[in-house]
């Protein structure tokens, strides 16, 4: 499964990508989602910390979100993430 979600801009695309999958490890590191308001996410990771994403709209907030639970709920492991200029390829298996 896979889904393709537009950020606000180039840098937060790149922030997202690389904050919920690590490539070398090829480790899902996103743990949860703390919040949501408007068009910001944020997400906790392993290490606990916590990061927000500014993502073009609501609805692909909501889209990643929905995307993001079964990953969260350890269901799915993310496989891969690819970077198209603002938007972001994520695959879970």
């Amino acid at each position: 499964m896979n889904i393709t979600v537009t950020c606000e801009d180039k840098y937060e695309a790149q922030k997202l990508a690389s904050l919920i999958f690590i490539k070398d490890g090829n480790e899902t590191f996103i743990t949860g989602i703390l919040n949501i308001v408007k068009n910001e996410l944020v997400i906790s990771l392993k290490d606990k910390s916590a990061h927000s994403i500014l993502l073009e709209d609501e609805s692909n907030v909501e889209k990643f979100a929905d995307f993001a639970q079964s990953v969260i709920d350890k269901e799915h492991k993310i496989i891969s993430t690819k970077i198209l200029g603002n938007q972001v390829e994520v695959v879970k298996g």
